[in-house]
């Protein structure tokens, strides 16, 4: 894990990406005093962001803490890919969990991306919001029989997708691979516009967001008391832990690790050189890599994930990672200018079933956290608002259970 008190955002990212060019964070305030809050907020990027924006819809008092720049962290490294399919296959998930319980997971998971495009359409704000279906494609040891099996499983599950043969692929999209399942119900996003339109709109409701670094919590009946760097306290009903992948060494998990990933976006294509519908791309395997488009012509690749967490030995890894992602895009897609207009690299984390971590911290039941997204980091963090929103006003619901902080290793 990564200390909680040393990481800034500058760890959690290196290079450049390609969001939030030409516009500002939401402006937020220094801490002046001590306050009293309904729910405090630790975090500002697009956890916290959907956390506050939800609480506030409901008129509750919320207050977002960060020490830094809203969205400058984890968020500004996503590639905003916003699947309802997860790390781990419906197949994968069965044999952990039994089919109910994987399927029910993953149509909330549809339920979430749903959820989100309203939320983006109805707040009306630019964030490059568009909705995308995905291409799941055979790579490695994983083909045409394997997609086969997900596929009817989907089916049995009432998942939306079609399975496509290799001549369907290659006819219809042009990319040679053995076998495809084409998925309706994503979307793609610029993570740091979506993720400041949020915070403006939780602010707008009467949100405060301020300016200070946390650095205690004393979790009693009733209340929760959080010191910060300065002179002030903020006293909560509840705290909401939306710190990504800095979380505080009260937190801990089994089944959770922190790893690396790395993305790069090329120059903006000609025209006519982007796939068709510009879907969601990603592979079969284990460590797969994943591409999509932009909305001024880019292609963006990412993948290699590897267990650095090591910030240095991470970005010192990006030169050897791009030229791989390059390797890569030109085998998938061998119409592409590969030129690189920005590289990066970020920090994630992962669970062994591939679901987030979300609830109550164990022993302290007014302290809430959510973390351990893999790669679906936007939709599950459109799931822990909801489930953290309810949390926060008592409300329980047995299907909470499947992403506990505290559940059990897959198969244990």
């Amino acid at each position: 894990m990564l200390d909680s008190l040393d990481t800034t955002q500058d760890d959690l990212h290196g290079g450049r990406a390609p969001w939030g060019r030409g516009f500002r964070p939401p402006r937020h305030a220094h801490l002046s005093q001590s306050i009293k809050t309904d729910v405090l907020v630790v975090g500002g990027g697009i956890t916290g962001s959907l956390a506050a924006q939800h609480l506030a819809a409901r008129g509750v008092d919320v207050t977002v803490v960060d020490r830094e720049q809203p969205g400058l962290g984890s968020t500004a490294a996503s590639t905003a890919m916003l699947q309802w399919e997860i790390d781990c296959t419906l197949g994968e998930l069965t044999e952990f969990y039994g089919f109910d319980r994987a399927a029910a997971v993953y149509r909330r998971s549809v339920a979430a991306v749903q959820g989100l495009s309203s939320l983006a359409g109805t707040l009306g704000f630019d964030c490059a919001f568009r909705p995308r279906s995905t291409l799941y494609i055979a790579a490695g040891d994983i083909g045409p029989a394997a997609l086969q099996e997900e596929y009817l499983l989907r089916e049995r599950a009432g998942l939306p997708g079609t399975l496509l043969d290799q001549a369907e692929l290659l006819s219809r999209f042009g990319i040679d691979r053995a076998a495809a399942i084409l998925s309706p119900g994503s979307a793609d996003a610029d993570p740091l516009l979506l993720s400041w339109g949020l915070l403006r709109d939780a602010a707008a409701r009467g949100a405060r967001v301020i300016d200070a670094m946390v650095t205690a919590y004393h979790d009693a009946p009733g209340t929760v008391t959080v010191e910060t760097d300065g002179p002030f306290v903020v006293e909560a009903r509840h705290v909401i832990l939306a710190t990504g992948y800095v979380m505080p060494d009260f937190v801990r998990s089994d089944i959770h690790r922190t790893a690396a990933s790395w993305a790069m976006a090329t120059i903006p294509q000609v025209s006519g050189n982007l796939w068709p519908g510009g879907e969601l791309i990603w592979e079969a395997s284990e460590n797969y890599n994943y591409a999509r488009t932009t909305v001024d012509g880019r292609i963006i690749i990412g993948g290699g994930d590897d267990d650095t967490v090591d910030p240095a030995a991470r970005d010192r890894k990006m030169p050897q990672k791009t030229a791989e992602l390059v390797d890569s895009l030109v085998k998938l897609w061998p119409a592409a200018n590969p030129t690189i207009a920005f590289s990066w690299s970020g920090a994630f984390g992962e669970t062994d079933d591939g679901l987030p971590l979300i609830g109550a911290v164990p022993g302290m039941p007014r302290i809430l956290a959510a973390y351990g997204y893999g790669g679906n980091g936007i939709t599950f963090s459109f799931m822990a608002a909801h489930i953290l929103a309810e949390l926060c006003a008592g409300h329980r619901e047995g299907w909470f259970d499947a992403f506990a902080i505290d559940r059990p290793p897959p198969g244990g």
